[in-house]
């Protein structure tokens, strides 16, 4: 074998090498979950039950109602959160829409908040379908008006499960077309089509979503530009609404519980009180 076929056949094997790494891989890169989880008290929330429910696989996930000040039922918003952290990141949110007025279910990923379990895109609907027959069942909440709330990588979760179980209303705070179009952007030199187990295909669900969508996004967001969560309006054929934070990148505060976002998601669930 010639000097150059050995050379060829060593970058091949590098390059399958390293295809093969990405591959197994690939799912501690895409999903960061934090376990532990600090009290409610501890990070300014107060009114909060600490909620399990079951999911359709045997696990069992943690999660806190957040209730809103006056009588029962009111309008519910149940979150889905992105790809990192845990439930009490989102505290800052649960507070503002508690203040007015909304009922909060915050939950928790198989894999995240001390949760068992591993994340994966077909879990995450198990999960999501697990806490909306939690939330449903409840006395003080209105099944009729729960609404969801999808952050980042929550919004495809939030998608998937308005198709089947339609929500009042949805809002979906930097959405992405599909995970495919994301991981491609972060990742030109590699072929993230053919490697990619989770695939998240939100654009192919977005046309089946009828209830009013209210779409926020960042100007500046460098995680999923602003292109691709316009693609994703644009797709939609329900009554919308856009919302861009021109200088909003995205983990700025202004995309967790930013006055102007709140004041926009407020507004846009005013009809279903």
């Amino acid at each position: 074998m010639s000097r150059l076929l050995i050379i060829a056949a060593g970058s091949v094997a590098v390059v399958a090498a390293v295809l093969t790494l990405i591959w197994t891989m690939q799912r501690r890169l895409m999903y960061s979950p934090i376990g532990g989880v600090p009290t409610p008290g501890e990070i300014g929330l107060s009114d909060v039950e600490p909620v399990t429910f079951e999911t359709t696989d045997g696990l069992r996930l943690n999660g806190w109602f957040v209730a809103a000040a006056g009588p029962s039922p009111r309008v519910t918003v149940l979150v889905f959160n992105g790809n990192a952290g845990n439930r009490a990141h989102r505290a800052p949110l649960a507070a503002a829409l508690q203040h007015h007025g909304l009922q909060v279910l915050l939950v928790d990923y198989r894999g995240y908040g001390g949760n068992l379990g591993t994340p994966t895109e077909n879990g995450f609907a198990a999960d999501s379908r697990a806490a909306h027959a939690y939330l449903a069942a409840r006395p003080d909440v209105d099944a009729s008006r729960i609404a969801y709330f999808g952050e980042s990588l929550g919004t495809a979760v939030a998608i998937d499960l308005a198709v089947e179980h339609p929500p009042a209303a949805i809002v979906l705070r930097s959405p992405f077309t599909s995970m495919a179009d994301v991981g491609q952007f972060h990742y030109p030199f590699l072929p993230v089509r053919l490697l990619l187990r989770d695939r998240f295909a939100a654009i192919d669900q977005i046309r089946r979503i009828r209830v009013p969508l209210l779409v926020i996004a960042g100007g500046r967001d460098q995680t999923v530009p602003i292109e691709n969560s316009r693609r994703l309006y644009d797709a939609a054929v329900a009554p919308k609404t856009l919302l861009v934070l021109p200088n909003a990148d995205h983990n700025d505060d202004e995309l967790l519980a930013g006055e102007e976002m709140i004041r926009a998601i407020v507004n846009f669930l005013q009809p279903l009180a």
